[in-house]
């Protein structure tokens, strides 16, 4: 089911920020969703990965992660992220892990780990959403 809520998300992200920002999705299970994103062409001023390219890539990991939780007739609704900016990623690629610490029947929470082209933690960030189960 996972792969046909995914090949359903490839109409709504035609011409969408994630589109622009070249996030892929990788790989996905019930417990591990994990994505790229290119640091060229989402950096700063100094050359470094935008702190709001991090969150954007943290938000669509949280928000399919919770998608997929509701599948296939839920809705879900982002209520709050926070990220932390550990490091400055300057090239290559990044790689967004979303684990849940929880899925319930309204809240799901998800802790989102980016690290660089190194392994080295660059961002971390946690996305709670509503979500509802029909």
């Amino acid at each position: 089911m996972p792969q046909t809520i995914l090949s359903a998300l490839d109409g709504v992200y035609a011409d969408q920020l994630t589109t622009r920002m070249g996030i892929e999705i990788t790989s996905w299970d019930p417990e591990r969703l994990v994505a790229t994103m290119p640091v060229e062409g989402n950096r700063q001023p100094f050359g470094w990965l935008h702190g709001g390219a991090n969150a954007v890539l943290a938000e669509t990991l949280g928000s399919v992660a919770a998608a997929l939780h509701v599948a296939p007739d839920g809705a879900v609704a982002g209520l709050e992220l926070t990220c932390t900016h550990h490091r400055p990623a300057r090239g290559g690629v990044v790689t967004g892990v979303c684990t849940p610490l929880h899925e319930g029947d309204r809240v799901a929470t998800y802790d989102i780990r980016i690290t660089d082209a190194r392994g080295r933690l660059t961002s971390s960030a946690r996305m709670t959403c509503a979500v509802h189960k029909r």
